[in-house]
């Protein structure tokens, strides 16, 4: 081992000065490298390592808060939405026959207001007398337009008896509501006649019903009338 390494030192004396240098950085350069195999090699390895696992957990992280992102905007949508848009288009249809309502019952003779109107033109008459008056039950227009469905129905259906009735659709609410005054009055056929057309020649509208003409001896005659307006209101004014 000796005589070798005498032999390597013979052998860097023999070269140049150039040749040494070269040499020298060829031995610094591999203890360099063999110093970063083996002290620097396990942690660059531990840094790379560490460097995986950090992207992992930004990977992971973006995921979250991906997810989180979804959450918050489900949470966010009104599953009810489309059922309240729904209800609001209701409302506002609601509303707006309301007031097409109102508009109409302006031009109506007020409930209140009908037997002081009757009683009125009866006065300016002078020749008719008042036997009676009376207010008739208030009704719905929707059972008065069930009650007409129901006969209609009831004559189709009598050779089908034995067929199964149809479910009924549900009940609409009411909106406006029949009152009705029955008017009985005696006097003269021209009379009669004057007071039905000062009737008709009313700024506000009265619905005609029945009328019932009785001839109790010439020329006196019995006129029974069933007069009607329409309003928002149940409620039944009193005679």
């Amino acid at each position: 081992m000796k005589q070798r390494l005498l032999q390597l030192a013979a052998r860097i004396d023999a070269l140049s000065q150039r040749e040494r240098v070269l040499v020298f950085a060829a031995v610094l350069a591999l203890l360099a490298f063999v110093g970063q195999s083996v002290l620097l090699g396990p942690v660059q390895r531990k840094q790379d390592l560490l460097k995986s696992r950090i992207e992992q957990q930004r990977a992971s992280l973006a995921e979250t808060e991906a997810a989180i992102a979804r959450k918050v905007a489900e949470a966010e949508v009104d599953p009810d939405q489309s059922v309240r848009g729904r209800l609001s288009a209701v409302r506002a249809d609601t509303a707006r026959m309301s007031e097409r309502m109102r508009e109409m019952q302006s031009g109506l003779v007020p409930p209140e207001r009908i037997a002081p109107l009757l009683e009125a033109i009866l006065r300016a008459n002078g020749r008719l007398k008042l036997v009676s008056m009376q207010t008739l039950p208030v009704g719905s227009l929707n059972e008065l337009g069930a009650d007409a469905d129901r006969t209609r129905d009831g004559a189709a259906a009598a050779p089908e008896a034995a067929r199964p009735a149809a479910v009924q659709p549900a009940r609409q609410p009411d909106l406006l509501f029949r009152h009705g005054v029955e008017l009985t009055v005696r006097g003269s056929y021209l009379d009669m006649v004057d007071y039905m057309g000062a009737l008709e020649a009313l700024p506000t509208q009265l619905f005609w019903g029945k009328a019932q003409l009785q001839v109790e001896q010439y020329p006196t005659v019995r006129l029974t009338l069933t007069l009607y307006t329409l309003s928002l209101d149940p409620k039944w004014m009193k005679l």
